[in-house]
């Protein structure tokens, strides 16, 4: 599983705002991340609001408007999981360009929360769910933290 060998990430998160942006697909696995990142940011100290967006593929838009509203930080959440159509690989490639080209152009972090699935049952494993084996909300919530307090202590 990926998970194994990630690291432990504890940052004071106080004096962040952090918005979390998530797609409205695979609810179940969707609301999972959402808690996670949610948990983790309430761990961190970091003031943060949830915003949604129809899918995966409208998360950059949605990221850079929050970050250049003056969010410090995005964490960004959305599930695709594979079909029978080369669908899923326009719509994991958008997201992933878009959101590394939003945190690029802004100069500030999103967490990346996007889960690029072959079935339901990995994204079960990956929610942080009773009984799943990671918590990837949570990770993208953490290294969102992590990296918006690291760019404050280099730009000050």
């Amino acid at each position: 599983m990926s998970g194994e060998g990630s690291p432990t990430i504890s940052v004071d998160g106080t004096g962040l705002d952090i918005v979390v942006i998530a797609g409205t697909w695979h609810e179940t696995i969707t609301n999972g991340l959402i808690a996670g990142a949610q948990r983790a940011l309430d761990a961190s100290g970091a003031s943060h609001r949830l915003v949604r967006v129809p899918g995966s593929f409208e998360l950059p838009v949605a990221a850079k408007a929050a970050l250049e509203a003056g969010a410090d930080a995005v964490v960004a959440l959305g599930v695709i999981i594979r079909g029978g159509t080369p669908h899923f690989e326009y719509v994991s490639d958008a997201a992933t360009s878009g959101l590394t080209n939003v945190s690029i152009q802004t100069g500030k972090p999103v967490g990346f929360g996007v889960l690029t699935l072959d079935d339901e049952g990995q994204g079960i494993d990956r929610a942080g769910l009773p009984g799943s084996k990671e918590d990837k909300g949570a990770e993208a919530a953490d290294a969102a933290v992590a990296t918006a307090v690291l760019l404050r202590e280099l730009r000050a």
